[in-house]
């Protein structure tokens, strides 16, 4: 596993780098956001471990720029910075974690450990004819590219994987939009009948049932 460490305090990214070599990873440094940038989109990583304060280049700045193409890499920020804004922050611009100076290491390792635990999973899912393919968010069925929007693919995913069982329309709002409080839940309706709409599914593909009253099940059983 590949991680850049983009870090400007020499004494950490020693301490970083030796650190995380002798737990088996493969690791890259630089001092610069701008070099960091450059390394990140010139190089495939795992994981990028940044700074927030960077020469030439913040790493909130780095994150943005480097999530413009590339949306799934883990990316974890490792700083000084601790209000709830700056935190909030540095979530937005599409960092997937936040861990505080001073650190605790084995509490570093162990928040890498999850996020390559959480890669691992698969990256294609198949429900009859429909393919997804979860690393560069692309669809098809029988073989035809199909344009879903990051929340309809959000949404497929997500019944994809629980194929099988009756996803409740609390389950979909609280996972798929991220709402965990009273709020309508009409909503899912209308995004799952623009999915079977732009999958162009027939009759006899009924892969998305509806569970009336209860919510919803992805099933290959037609």
């Amino acid at each position: 596993m590949k991680i850049l460490i983009v870090e400007d305090e020499l004494g950490i990214m020693q301490f970083l780098q030796q650190g995380l070599e002798e737990e088996g990873y493969q690791i890259t440094t630089a001092s610069d956001g701008m070099a960091g940038l450059e390394l990140a989109q010139k190089e495939k990583f795992d994981l990028l471990l940044l700074d927030w304060m960077l020469p030439k280049m913040s790493g909130l700045e780095l994150c943005k720029a480097f999530r413009e193409k590339d949306k799934t890499t883990p990316i974890l920020f490792l700083t000084a910075k601790d209000t709830i804004q700056e935190t909030i922050e540095g979530l937005q611009a599409g960092a997937n974690d936040y861990i505080k100076k001073p650190f605790d290491f084995a509490e570093l390792l162990e928040r890498i450990n999850i996020h390559f635990r959480n890669k691992k999973t698969e990256t294609r899912l198949q429900l009859g004819e429909i393919a997804i393919n979860v690393a560069d968010y692309t669809v098809t069925n029988a073989g035809l590219e199909v344009a879903l929007t990051q929340r309809e693919f959000e949404l497929l995913k997500f019944l994809v994987i629980n194929k099988g069982k009756v996803c409740t329309r609390k389950q979909i709002i609280e996972e798929v939009w991220d709402i965990h409080f009273n709020y309508d839940t009409g909503v899912i309706d209308v995004f799952i009948n623009a999915i079977r709409k732009k999958l162009k599914l027939k009759v006899e593909q009924d892969y998305i049932k509806t569970v009336r009253g209860v919510g919803y099940t992805a099933s290959d059983v037609l």
